[in-house]
């Protein structure tokens, strides 16, 4: 009985018979700090020659079980588990413990694909998730085109006040960052091309340089890139918000259209401001290419406009305002559709927030491709 009581230990000795290691006390969990040091202590110097003595072996629990796991081995456990000397109680013991470290305590090594098929992967991933992304957004257009068809054969519900709102939100409050942008941009553009034009003496050339840029692409382009940054963005916050309080189930429980009140009147008052915007930084952006022609090529107000005059047709400023429309409604569609698809966290609208922006400013780059090779090939 003194036996059981004594804390465990491990003896190794050496002999003429060879290697001998005696287990003897409680290998249990009162004493497993020690019993773990005795076993990093012996690491490394027991191997399958070792004879080993456990005819003083007392109280043995699992945390002693594996200590002893650690210190011999699995194999050796599993074969220690086989002792007919043992009681069966802790053959058992060892075995479960020794079958633990085989399945849990060895590392599973993963089969490792090849570069290529990773990267086919990916490109299949980001394809899906593309055509995905494109079938929602059409879809979502589709029930923005259906609530609008619906309602504007119905003054009574419109909503006039929400509308007004917004156009001041999108269109009213953008004016003076949009107005500064163009007329800085318009000044570079003014300037990069007199100094390249220079070496060809054709410094006056610069008028046709900067109604160009402005009235079919800079103006346009400035304005709808400024929008999805700070408009869907906007958008998509609000709608987001409201989805992840609950006010969009509230308003489908009242028997009110999430669509026909959240959707229809930012796409409207998007369609209104985007347009007139766009007119306020093409004239901003002509008055900065103004101001630098003036300034650097010494060039009188009159000339200036009687050279633009002459050199701009109508047609121009028609092609660049006629992207203004088609910019506004996808902006406004991108911003709205990211905001209904919200989950429910603080984290789910920041993330859609950002979607919007990145999808509005592609699809508006898009876009914008696309008509010019289209004007390119009328020859407009």
């Amino acid at each position: 009985m003194a036996t059981a009581t004594l804390p465990g230990s491990a003896t190794l000795s050496r002999d003429a018979g060879g290697a001998r290691l005696a287990l003897a006390g409680d290998w249990t969990l009162p004493h497993y700090p020690a019993l773990q040091q005795r076993a990093t202590e012996l690491a490394g110097s027991i191997d399958a020659a070792v004879a080993l003595d456990i005819s003083r072996l007392g109280a043995l629990d699992t945390a002693g079980a594996l200590v002893i796991a650690e210190l011999l081995g699995s194999a050796r456990t599993q074969a220690l588990a086989q002792d007919e000397a043992l009681p069966p109680a802790r053959r058992a013991l060892l075995k479960t413990v020794g079958d633990a470290i085989d399945t849990y305590c060895t590392g599973v090594k993963r089969r490792r694909d090849a570069g290529f098929v990773v990267t086919l992967e990916r490109i299949g991933r980001a394809m899906h998730g593309f055509w995905r992304q494109t079938a929602k957004l059409l879809a979502f257009i589709g029930m923005t085109l259906q609530g609008f068809l619906t309602t504007v054969w119905r003054p009574h519900r419109w909503r006039v006040t929400s509308l007004v709102s917004h156009i001041e939100q999108t269109g009213l409050d953008a004016v003076p960052i949009l107005a500064l942008l163009s007329f800085m941009v318009g000044c570079v553009v003014a300037f990069l091309g007199s100094t390249a034009l220079a070496s060809y003496g054709a410094t006056v050339f610069t008028v046709d340089l900067i109604g160009f840029a402005f009235l079919r692409e800079f103006g346009v382009l400035l304005t709808a890139i400024l929008l999805a940054g700070r408009t869907a963005s906007a958008f998509t916050a609000q709608i987001g918000s409201m989805k992840a309080r609950e006010e969009i189930d509230a308003i489908r429980t009242l028997g009110l259209d999430p669509v026909e009140l959240l959707v229809l009147p930012r796409v409207l008052a998007l369609l209104i401001s985007l347009p007139l915007l766009t007119f306020i930084a093409m004239m901003s952006g002509v008055v900065g290419g103004a101001v630098v022609c003036m300034a650097v090529l010494k060039m009188s107000p009159s000339m200036f406009l009687t050279m633009f005059q002459a050199d701009m047709s109508l047609t121009q400023f028609l092609v660049g305002m006629a992207k203004a429309p088609v910019f506004a409604f996808m902006i406004a569609v991108i911003g709205c559709m990211e905001g209904f698809k919200v989950a429910g966290s603080a984290q789910s609208v920041g993330e859609h927030t950002t979607s919007a922006v990145v999808q509005s400013i592609f699809v508006v780059i898009l876009l914008d491709a696309v008509a010019a090779l289209f004007y390119m090939e009328m020859d407009w």
